[in-house]
Parts: structure tokens; sequence; C-alpha cells
């Protein structure tokens, strides 16, 4: 699967997955999910990121787990 919202790279965030360059992990994103935190409670903490960014974040993270 290509993920368009999801780079690495290695002179950011030490090369941890991070949402379109911002300096949101993917793992931050997928841990407040785990928290119980909506779409919305999570757009509300982090106004830079987009309802699409959390869907791939969590697709990201189930894909690179199996």
């Amino acid at each position: 699967m290509k993920f368009t919202r999801i780079t690495v790279n290695s002179d950011q965030m030490g090369g941890v997955p991070c949402i379109r360059g911002l300096r949101i992990p993917v793992a931050t994103v997928v841990g407040l999910v785990a928290e119980g935190l909506t779409v919305k409670e999570i757009l509300q903490e982090y106004p830079d990121l987009q309802a699409k960014d959390v869907q791939e974040a969590l697709k990201y993270a189930a894909e690179t787990l199996v």
C-alpha cells in the first residue's frame, strides 16, 4: 500500500514516521486513538491534522505490524 500522508525523514524526528512532514509522529496519533479519543477530539488537539491523516496513520500502523 502506498502511504501519501506518512513521511519518514532521517533529518526530522530521528526518522520516526510522521504525518505529512509535520512533527506529529504516527505513533502519537495511534496512541490517541488507543486512549479512546475520537477523530474530532484529535483534530482539536492537533489542528494541523486532517481526518484523512488519522485514517492513514491507523492503516500505516496496521500494515507495519503485519
